[in-house]
């Protein structure tokens, strides 16, 4: 496989390859080649292509992405709101997890984030059940609120086990 290129900011001619890649990596027999499935907590899809091309098409976000020999590999959605940049939908192509793509991404997009709209707080959402995650997300300067929030609901999937829940991490940028 060739060089991981830059970041760029994903258009609508992306949408279906995003849409594709998110879903590797978070569902499904794919998504377990990496360490960021949730394949034992959720069946079905994490977004469609409507999803991705609302988040493309949303002024106030940009999903950064990653390519590889001119395969979409990485992507992060980041979305300006309530004076804060809320980050979501990271996703890495599972069989490249845990090879860094994910870690320089992340911190483009904190960099990108307080450039573009000012920002001095990162807020992302994890499933509660997700410690190795949090984990991750805790070793690049997130720490949890202690808040929680109701795991979304969507007739794109399934929750495969009960009382799912959003734990709330915030990092200061």
């Amino acid at each position: 496989m060739g060089e991981i290129n830059g970041f760029r900011a994903a258009t609508r001619s992306d949408v279906s390859a995003l849409a594709a890649l998110i879903n590797r990596a978070y569902r499904g027999e794919s998504s377990r080649l990496g360490w960021t499935t949730e394949a034992d907590l959720l069946s079905g899809l994490r977004i469609d292509g409507m999803g991705v091309k609302a988040i493309v098409d949303d002024p106030d976000s940009t999903l950064w992405l990653s390519e590889q020999d001119g395969r979409i590999v990485a992507s992060l959605h980041a979305r300006h709101r309530n004076g804060a940049v809320h980050l979501g939908l990271f996703s890495v192509e599972p069989a490249l997890q845990g090879a860094g793509i994910g870690t320089r991404l992340l911190s483009f997009a904190e960099a990108e984030a307080k450039k573009k709209w000012k920002v001095r707080k990162a807020v992302m959402e994890v499933i509660s059940r997700r410690h190795d995650l949090i984990a991750y997300y805790e070793r690049h300067g997130y720490h949890q609120t202690g808040e929680t929030v109701a795991f979304p609901t969507s007739s794109l999937w399934h929750p495969l086990v009960s009382d799912l829940e959003m734990a709330v991490l915030e990092k200061s940028l």
